[in-house]
Protein backbone atom coordinates (compact mmCIF):
# COMPACT_ATOMS: atom_id res chain seq x y z
CA UNK A 1 0.00 0.00 0.00
CA UNK A 2 2.86 2.38 0.75
CA UNK A 3 4.32 1.78 -2.70
CA UNK A 4 0.92 2.39 -4.34
CA UNK A 5 0.49 5.57 -2.33
CA UNK A 6 3.92 6.80 -3.37
CA UNK A 7 3.20 6.11 -7.04
CA UNK A 8 -0.10 7.97 -6.86
CA UNK A 9 1.63 10.89 -5.19
CA UNK A 10 4.24 11.09 -7.92
CA UNK A 11 1.62 10.96 -10.65
CA UNK A 12 -0.98 13.29 -9.16
CA UNK A 13 1.30 15.83 -7.55
CA UNK A 14 -0.63 15.63 -4.27
CA UNK A 15 1.61 15.99 -1.23
CA UNK A 16 4.55 16.86 -3.49
CA UNK A 17 4.00 20.57 -2.94
CA UNK A 18 6.11 22.43 -0.37
CA UNK A 19 5.30 25.05 2.23
CA UNK A 20 1.95 24.12 3.72
CA UNK A 21 0.32 27.10 5.40
CA UNK A 22 -2.05 27.29 8.34
CA UNK A 23 -5.53 26.87 6.91
CA UNK A 24 -7.16 30.25 6.29
CA UNK A 25 -10.76 30.72 7.29
CA UNK A 26 -13.38 31.01 4.58
CA UNK A 27 -13.45 34.65 3.38
CA UNK A 28 -16.13 36.92 4.82
CA UNK A 29 -19.24 36.77 2.62
CA UNK A 30 -19.54 39.72 0.29
CA UNK A 31 -16.23 41.28 1.30
CA UNK A 32 -13.86 40.92 -1.64
CA UNK A 33 -10.57 42.78 -1.41
CA UNK A 34 -9.03 42.96 -4.87
CA UNK A 35 -5.35 42.07 -5.12
CA UNK A 36 -2.76 44.68 -6.04
CA UNK A 37 -2.29 44.43 -9.80
CA UNK A 38 -0.86 43.31 -12.12
CA UNK A 39 -0.75 39.60 -11.37
CA UNK A 40 2.14 37.36 -12.33
CA UNK A 41 3.09 33.68 -12.32
CA UNK A 42 6.05 32.34 -10.37
CA UNK A 43 6.70 28.61 -10.23
CA UNK A 44 3.23 27.10 -9.60
CA UNK A 45 1.81 30.21 -7.95
CA UNK A 46 -0.14 33.27 -9.05
CA UNK A 47 1.17 36.36 -7.27
CA UNK A 48 -0.06 39.91 -6.84
CA UNK A 49 2.04 43.04 -7.36
CA UNK A 50 3.44 42.59 -3.82
CA UNK A 51 4.46 38.97 -4.52
CA UNK A 52 1.73 37.58 -2.28
CA UNK A 53 -0.16 34.53 -3.46
CA UNK A 54 -3.56 35.06 -5.09
CA UNK A 55 -5.77 31.96 -5.20
CA UNK A 56 -8.33 32.14 -7.97
CA UNK A 57 -11.77 30.98 -6.86
CA UNK A 58 -13.83 31.70 -9.94
CA UNK A 59 -17.20 31.18 -11.52
CA UNK A 60 -17.80 30.91 -15.25
CA UNK A 61 -20.23 33.34 -16.87
CA UNK A 62 -21.24 32.63 -20.47
CA UNK A 63 -21.20 35.46 -22.99
CA UNK A 64 -20.22 33.51 -26.10
CA UNK A 65 -23.63 32.51 -27.46
CA UNK A 66 -25.38 34.05 -30.47
CA UNK A 67 -26.56 37.30 -28.89
CA UNK A 68 -22.98 38.12 -27.83
CA UNK A 69 -23.78 39.50 -24.37
CA UNK A 70 -23.38 37.82 -20.97
CA UNK A 71 -26.41 35.80 -19.96
CA UNK A 72 -28.94 36.62 -17.25
CA UNK A 73 -29.79 40.27 -17.82
CA UNK A 74 -33.34 39.37 -18.76
CA UNK A 75 -33.83 37.92 -15.28
CA UNK A 76 -31.97 40.30 -12.96
CA UNK A 77 -30.21 43.66 -12.98
CA UNK A 78 -26.48 43.51 -13.52
CA UNK A 79 -25.86 44.86 -10.01
CA UNK A 80 -27.89 42.03 -8.47
CA UNK A 81 -25.92 39.32 -10.29
CA UNK A 82 -22.51 40.80 -9.53
CA UNK A 83 -23.44 41.36 -5.89
CA UNK A 84 -24.51 37.71 -5.65
CA UNK A 85 -21.12 36.63 -7.01
CA UNK A 86 -19.33 38.69 -4.38
CA UNK A 87 -21.63 37.46 -1.61
CA UNK A 88 -20.74 33.86 -2.47
CA UNK A 89 -17.01 34.65 -2.09
CA UNK A 90 -15.98 34.17 -5.69
CA UNK A 91 -13.07 36.51 -6.33
CA UNK A 92 -13.02 36.17 -10.10
CA UNK A 93 -15.18 35.48 -13.14
CA UNK A 94 -14.12 33.56 -16.22
CA UNK A 95 -16.13 35.51 -18.79
CA UNK A 96 -16.50 33.75 -22.11
CA UNK A 97 -16.70 35.53 -25.46
CA UNK A 98 -16.75 34.65 -29.15
CA UNK A 99 -14.36 35.96 -31.76
CA UNK A 100 -17.47 37.29 -33.51
CA UNK A 101 -17.90 39.76 -30.65
CA UNK A 102 -14.63 41.50 -31.45
CA UNK A 103 -15.63 42.15 -35.06
CA UNK A 104 -19.28 43.10 -34.55
CA UNK A 105 -19.42 44.12 -30.89
CA UNK A 106 -17.98 47.63 -31.14
CA UNK A 107 -20.71 48.74 -33.55
CA UNK A 108 -23.67 46.38 -33.05
CA UNK A 109 -26.38 47.61 -30.67
CA UNK A 110 -27.87 44.99 -28.37
CA UNK A 111 -31.27 45.48 -30.02
CA UNK A 112 -29.76 44.77 -33.44
CA UNK A 113 -28.01 41.67 -32.16
CA UNK A 114 -31.23 40.23 -30.73
CA UNK A 115 -33.20 41.18 -33.84
CA UNK A 116 -30.68 39.50 -36.12
CA UNK A 117 -30.57 36.25 -34.14
CA UNK A 118 -34.34 36.24 -33.82
CA UNK A 119 -34.71 36.50 -37.59
CA UNK A 120 -31.93 34.05 -38.43
CA UNK A 121 -33.38 31.36 -36.18
CA UNK A 122 -37.06 32.23 -36.72
CA UNK A 123 -37.50 32.82 -32.99
CA UNK A 124 -39.57 36.00 -32.63
CA UNK A 125 -39.84 35.47 -28.86
CA UNK A 126 -36.19 36.42 -28.53
CA UNK A 127 -36.77 40.02 -29.63
CA UNK A 128 -40.43 40.29 -28.61
CA UNK A 129 -40.20 38.75 -25.13
CA UNK A 130 -36.58 38.43 -23.95
CA UNK A 131 -35.15 41.74 -25.14
CA UNK A 132 -37.87 43.87 -23.44
CA UNK A 133 -37.08 42.10 -20.16
CA UNK A 134 -33.42 43.01 -20.54
CA UNK A 135 -34.00 46.74 -20.93
CA UNK A 136 -36.62 46.70 -18.15
CA UNK A 137 -34.24 45.05 -15.69
CA UNK A 138 -31.24 47.03 -16.99
CA UNK A 139 -32.41 50.46 -18.21
CA UNK A 140 -28.80 51.53 -18.73
CA UNK A 141 -28.98 49.47 -21.94
CA UNK A 142 -30.21 52.04 -24.45
CA UNK A 143 -30.87 51.74 -28.20
CA UNK A 144 -27.25 52.77 -28.80
CA UNK A 145 -25.63 50.40 -26.29
CA UNK A 146 -23.47 47.90 -28.16
CA UNK A 147 -22.80 44.30 -27.23
CA UNK A 148 -19.21 45.21 -26.38
CA UNK A 149 -20.53 48.00 -24.14
CA UNK A 150 -22.39 45.34 -22.16
CA UNK A 151 -19.18 43.37 -21.69
CA UNK A 152 -17.53 46.56 -20.46
CA UNK A 153 -20.34 47.17 -17.98
CA UNK A 154 -20.10 43.62 -16.67
CA UNK A 155 -16.32 43.74 -16.23
CA UNK A 156 -16.34 47.19 -14.63
CA UNK A 157 -19.22 46.38 -12.28
CA UNK A 158 -17.46 43.22 -11.14
CA UNK A 159 -14.29 45.23 -10.51
CA UNK A 160 -16.23 47.79 -8.48
CA UNK A 161 -17.04 44.89 -6.12
CA UNK A 162 -13.44 43.67 -5.98
CA UNK A 163 -13.93 40.83 -8.47
CA UNK A 164 -11.36 40.29 -11.21
CA UNK A 165 -12.13 38.95 -14.69
CA UNK A 166 -10.45 36.40 -16.92
CA UNK A 167 -11.64 36.75 -20.50
CA UNK A 168 -11.91 33.44 -22.34
CA UNK A 169 -11.98 33.06 -26.12
CA UNK A 170 -14.56 30.29 -26.08
CA UNK A 171 -15.51 29.97 -29.76
CA UNK A 172 -15.02 31.72 -33.07
CA UNK A 173 -18.62 31.68 -34.31
CA UNK A 174 -20.94 32.71 -31.49
CA UNK A 175 -22.81 29.55 -30.50
CA UNK A 176 -23.04 26.81 -27.90
CA UNK A 177 -19.89 24.78 -27.30
CA UNK A 178 -18.68 22.08 -27.73
CA UNK A 179 -18.67 19.10 -30.07
CA UNK A 180 -16.55 17.76 -32.90
CA UNK A 181 -18.77 19.12 -35.68
CA UNK A 182 -19.48 22.67 -34.50
CA UNK A 183 -16.69 24.12 -36.64
CA UNK A 184 -14.95 25.78 -33.69
CA UNK A 185 -12.61 23.02 -32.57
CA UNK A 186 -9.26 23.32 -34.38
CA UNK A 187 -7.41 25.86 -36.52
CA UNK A 188 -8.35 26.04 -40.19
CA UNK A 189 -4.70 26.42 -41.21
CA UNK A 190 -3.57 23.33 -39.29
CA UNK A 191 -2.80 20.04 -40.98
CA UNK A 192 -5.69 17.68 -41.69
CA UNK A 193 -8.34 20.34 -42.19
CA UNK A 194 -11.93 19.19 -42.17
CA UNK A 195 -14.96 21.48 -42.31
CA UNK A 196 -16.84 19.68 -39.55
CA UNK A 197 -14.40 20.84 -36.89
CA UNK A 198 -12.72 23.90 -38.39
CA UNK A 199 -15.01 25.74 -40.81
CA UNK A 200 -15.44 28.71 -38.43
CA UNK A 201 -12.01 28.63 -36.76
CA UNK A 202 -10.06 31.09 -38.89
CA UNK A 203 -6.55 31.28 -37.47
CA UNK A 204 -6.02 34.85 -38.64
CA UNK A 205 -9.36 36.04 -37.26
CA UNK A 206 -8.65 34.29 -33.96
CA UNK A 207 -5.33 36.09 -33.61
CA UNK A 208 -6.93 39.42 -34.46
CA UNK A 209 -9.66 38.76 -31.91
CA UNK A 210 -7.16 38.04 -29.14
CA UNK A 211 -5.13 41.15 -29.93
CA UNK A 212 -8.30 43.25 -29.92
CA UNK A 213 -9.48 42.00 -26.53
CA UNK A 214 -6.02 42.31 -25.00
CA UNK A 215 -5.89 45.95 -26.10
CA UNK A 216 -9.50 46.56 -25.01
CA UNK A 217 -8.66 45.21 -21.57
CA UNK A 218 -6.21 48.06 -21.00
CA UNK A 219 -9.21 50.33 -20.42
CA UNK A 220 -10.76 47.89 -17.96
CA UNK A 221 -8.43 47.31 -15.02
CA UNK A 222 -10.49 44.45 -13.60
CA UNK A 223 -9.40 42.22 -16.50
CA UNK A 224 -6.32 40.34 -15.31
CA UNK A 225 -6.04 37.52 -17.83
CA UNK A 226 -6.99 36.16 -21.23
CA UNK A 227 -7.64 32.53 -22.13
CA UNK A 228 -6.26 31.86 -25.60
CA UNK A 229 -8.88 29.25 -26.56
CA UNK A 230 -11.40 27.04 -24.87
CA UNK A 231 -11.26 23.26 -25.35
CA UNK A 232 -9.07 22.83 -28.40
CA UNK A 233 -10.07 19.51 -29.96
CA UNK A 234 -8.82 17.76 -33.07
CA UNK A 235 -10.99 15.50 -35.24
CA UNK A 236 -10.34 12.91 -37.93
CA UNK A 237 -6.87 13.55 -39.46
CA UNK A 238 -6.04 16.60 -37.37
CA UNK A 239 -3.23 16.78 -34.80
CA UNK A 240 -1.27 13.86 -36.18
CA UNK A 241 2.00 15.79 -36.48
CA UNK A 242 3.34 15.70 -32.94
CA UNK A 243 1.29 18.69 -31.80
CA UNK A 244 3.24 21.01 -34.11
CA UNK A 245 0.12 23.06 -34.86
CA UNK A 246 -0.63 23.45 -31.15
CA UNK A 247 2.89 24.62 -30.35
CA UNK A 248 3.09 27.03 -33.27
CA UNK A 249 -0.33 28.64 -32.88
CA UNK A 250 -0.32 28.88 -29.10
CA UNK A 251 3.12 30.49 -29.16
CA UNK A 252 2.02 33.02 -31.79
CA UNK A 253 -1.09 33.85 -29.80
CA UNK A 254 0.70 34.18 -26.48
CA UNK A 255 3.33 36.48 -27.96
CA UNK A 256 0.66 38.60 -29.63
CA UNK A 257 -1.43 39.01 -26.49
CA UNK A 258 1.60 39.94 -24.40
CA UNK A 259 2.74 42.49 -26.95
CA UNK A 260 -0.71 44.07 -26.85
CA UNK A 261 -1.05 44.05 -23.05
CA UNK A 262 1.90 43.14 -20.87
CA UNK A 263 -0.17 43.08 -17.66
CA UNK A 264 -2.37 40.13 -18.58
CA UNK A 265 -1.93 36.57 -17.42
CA UNK A 266 -2.15 34.22 -20.39
CA UNK A 267 -4.17 31.05 -19.89
CA UNK A 268 -3.21 28.03 -22.01
CA UNK A 269 -5.23 24.83 -22.32
CA UNK A 270 -4.01 21.59 -23.81
CA UNK A 271 -5.45 19.33 -26.47
CA UNK A 272 -8.40 16.96 -26.16
CA UNK A 273 -10.74 19.66 -24.86
CA UNK A 274 -8.32 21.16 -22.34
CA UNK A 275 -7.52 17.83 -20.71
CA UNK A 276 -4.17 16.88 -22.24
CA UNK A 277 -0.91 18.70 -21.57
CA UNK A 278 1.17 15.52 -21.52
CA UNK A 279 3.25 16.60 -24.52
CA UNK A 280 4.90 19.22 -22.27
CA UNK A 281 6.78 16.42 -20.53
CA UNK A 282 8.97 15.95 -23.59
CA UNK A 283 8.81 19.39 -25.17
CA UNK A 284 8.05 22.55 -23.24
CA UNK A 285 6.08 25.30 -24.95
CA UNK A 286 8.25 28.37 -25.51
CA UNK A 287 6.63 30.90 -23.17
CA UNK A 288 9.63 33.24 -23.06
CA UNK A 289 7.59 35.79 -25.01
CA UNK A 290 5.25 36.13 -21.99
CA UNK A 291 7.62 35.20 -19.19
CA UNK A 292 6.05 35.35 -15.75
CA UNK A 293 2.51 35.38 -17.17
CA UNK A 294 1.75 31.78 -18.16
CA UNK A 295 -1.06 29.81 -16.48
CA UNK A 296 -2.08 26.31 -17.55
CA UNK A 297 -5.74 25.29 -17.86
CA UNK A 298 -7.51 21.98 -17.31
CA UNK A 299 -11.15 20.83 -17.60
CA UNK A 300 -12.79 17.79 -16.01
CA UNK A 301 -16.39 16.56 -15.91
CA UNK A 302 -17.91 13.23 -14.99
CA UNK A 303 -18.35 12.52 -18.71
CA UNK A 304 -14.81 13.55 -19.78
CA UNK A 305 -13.40 10.64 -21.75
CA UNK A 306 -9.82 11.45 -20.77
CA UNK A 307 -10.67 10.69 -17.15
CA UNK A 308 -12.82 7.53 -17.15
CA UNK A 309 -13.97 5.93 -13.91
CA UNK A 310 -15.01 2.38 -14.85
CA UNK A 311 -13.92 0.97 -11.49
CA UNK A 312 -15.43 3.75 -9.35
CA UNK A 313 -12.00 4.28 -7.84
CA UNK A 314 -11.11 7.86 -6.91
CA UNK A 315 -7.40 7.14 -6.55
CA UNK A 316 -7.24 6.00 -10.16
CA UNK A 317 -9.18 9.05 -11.34
CA UNK A 318 -6.83 11.35 -9.43
CA UNK A 319 -3.90 9.55 -11.02
CA UNK A 320 -5.44 10.35 -14.39
CA UNK A 321 -5.81 14.01 -13.50
CA UNK A 322 -2.17 14.12 -12.52
CA UNK A 323 -0.86 12.19 -15.50
CA UNK A 324 -2.62 14.23 -18.17
CA UNK A 325 -2.42 17.76 -16.75
CA UNK A 326 -1.83 18.01 -13.00
CA UNK A 327 1.88 17.21 -13.32
CA UNK A 328 2.54 20.85 -14.23
CA UNK A 329 2.29 21.65 -10.52
CA UNK A 330 5.46 19.67 -9.81
CA UNK A 331 8.24 21.97 -8.62
CA UNK A 332 11.37 22.82 -10.60
CA UNK A 333 10.39 21.40 -13.96
CA UNK A 334 10.58 23.21 -17.31
CA UNK A 335 6.77 23.13 -17.44
CA UNK A 336 6.09 24.07 -13.80
CA UNK A 337 3.36 26.68 -13.57
CA UNK A 338 0.03 27.58 -12.02
CA UNK A 339 -2.85 25.32 -13.06
CA UNK A 340 -6.50 26.35 -12.97
CA UNK A 341 -9.31 23.83 -13.21
CA UNK A 342 -11.16 26.33 -15.35
CA UNK A 343 -14.22 24.17 -15.91
CA UNK A 344 -15.85 21.59 -13.70
CA UNK A 345 -19.45 21.13 -12.68
CA UNK A 346 -22.48 18.88 -12.38
CA UNK A 347 -26.15 18.74 -13.19
CA UNK A 348 -27.88 20.31 -10.21
CA UNK A 349 -31.14 18.39 -10.38
CA UNK A 350 -30.83 14.66 -9.90
CA UNK A 351 -33.82 12.35 -9.88
CA UNK A 352 -35.79 11.51 -6.75
CA UNK A 353 -33.84 8.29 -6.29
CA UNK A 354 -30.66 10.38 -6.23
CA UNK A 355 -31.82 12.58 -3.38
CA UNK A 356 -29.37 10.80 -1.08
CA UNK A 357 -26.60 12.42 -3.18
CA UNK A 358 -27.70 15.97 -2.56
CA UNK A 359 -29.76 16.39 -5.71
CA UNK A 360 -26.95 15.07 -7.90
CA UNK A 361 -26.80 11.86 -9.85
CA UNK A 362 -24.75 9.09 -8.25
CA UNK A 363 -22.12 9.49 -10.96
CA UNK A 364 -21.85 13.26 -10.50
CA UNK A 365 -21.77 12.88 -6.70
CA UNK A 366 -18.84 10.46 -6.91
CA UNK A 367 -17.05 12.59 -9.49
CA UNK A 368 -17.47 15.83 -7.52
CA UNK A 369 -16.24 14.38 -4.22
CA UNK A 370 -13.16 13.02 -5.98
CA UNK A 371 -12.42 16.19 -7.92
CA UNK A 372 -12.86 18.45 -4.90
CA UNK A 373 -10.47 16.20 -2.98
CA UNK A 374 -7.92 16.48 -5.77
CA UNK A 375 -8.17 20.28 -5.91
CA UNK A 376 -8.02 20.61 -2.13
CA UNK A 377 -4.96 18.36 -1.97
CA UNK A 378 -3.16 20.57 -4.46
CA UNK A 379 -4.70 23.86 -3.26
CA UNK A 380 -5.29 24.57 -6.94
CA UNK A 381 -6.99 27.47 -8.70
CA UNK A 382 -10.51 26.76 -9.95
CA UNK A 383 -13.48 28.08 -11.91
CA UNK A 384 -16.79 26.27 -11.57
CA UNK A 385 -19.19 25.92 -14.51
CA UNK A 386 -21.32 28.03 -14.32
CA UNK A 387 -23.39 30.88 -12.94
CA UNK A 388 -26.09 31.02 -15.59
CA UNK A 389 -29.52 29.79 -14.59
CA UNK A 390 -30.50 29.93 -18.24
CA UNK A 391 -29.74 31.39 -21.65
CA UNK A 392 -31.49 33.95 -23.84
CA UNK A 393 -31.31 31.32 -26.56
CA UNK A 394 -29.36 28.08 -26.76
CA UNK A 395 -29.42 25.55 -29.57
CA UNK A 396 -32.65 27.03 -30.90
CA UNK A 397 -34.52 27.13 -27.59
CA UNK A 398 -35.50 30.57 -26.29
CA UNK A 399 -35.24 31.10 -22.52
CA UNK A 400 -33.32 27.83 -22.12
CA UNK A 401 -33.24 26.50 -18.54
CA UNK A 402 -29.69 25.56 -17.54
CA UNK A 403 -29.87 22.77 -14.97
CA UNK A 404 -26.08 22.89 -14.62
CA UNK A 405 -26.28 26.51 -13.48
CA UNK A 406 -25.37 27.44 -9.93
CA UNK A 407 -28.17 30.00 -9.93
CA UNK A 408 -31.81 29.03 -10.32
CA UNK A 409 -33.84 29.83 -13.41
CA UNK A 410 -34.82 33.25 -12.05
CA UNK A 411 -31.18 34.06 -11.20
CA UNK A 412 -32.20 34.75 -7.59
CA UNK A 413 -30.09 32.28 -5.64
CA UNK A 414 -28.58 28.83 -5.50
CA UNK A 415 -30.25 26.17 -7.60
CA UNK A 416 -28.89 23.55 -5.22
CA UNK A 417 -27.67 24.78 -1.84
CA UNK A 418 -26.08 21.39 -1.15
CA UNK A 419 -23.69 21.86 -4.06
CA UNK A 420 -22.44 25.00 -2.38
CA UNK A 421 -21.65 22.99 0.73
CA UNK A 422 -19.75 20.41 -1.29
CA UNK A 423 -17.26 22.96 -2.65
CA UNK A 424 -16.69 25.01 0.52
CA UNK A 425 -13.32 23.42 1.15
CA UNK A 426 -11.99 24.81 -2.13
CA UNK A 427 -11.99 28.38 -0.82
CA UNK A 428 -9.27 27.91 1.79
CA UNK A 429 -5.61 28.72 1.10
CA UNK A 430 -3.43 25.96 2.52
CA UNK A 431 -0.19 26.26 0.52
CA UNK A 432 1.98 29.02 -0.80
CA UNK A 433 5.42 30.05 -2.03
Amino acid sequence: MKILSLLLTLVTGISALPNPLPQDPTPTPGVITPPPLPLSASSRWILDANNKRVKLRCINWAGHLETNIPEGLSRQPLDYITTWIATQNFNCVRLTFSSDLTFSGPTTPVHTSFTTVSQQQSKPALINDIYPLIITKNPWITPNTTTLDVFAAVVDTLWSKGIITILDNHVSKASWCCNLTDGNGWWDTASGYNPFNSRFFSTSSWLSSLAFMATWAKSHPGVVGLGLRNELRAFLLQDLNGRRDWYANIQRAGNLVHQANKDLLIFVGGAQSSTDLVHLKTRMLDTSGWEGKNVWEMHAYSFTVTFPDPFKNCDLVKAGYGFWSGFVLEQDRPYTGPLIMSEFGVGMQGSEVDSQYGGLSEQDHRYLDCLVGYLEGNDAEWAVWAIQGGYYIREGTVDYDETWGLMDREWKGWRNERFRQKIQGLYAVTQGP
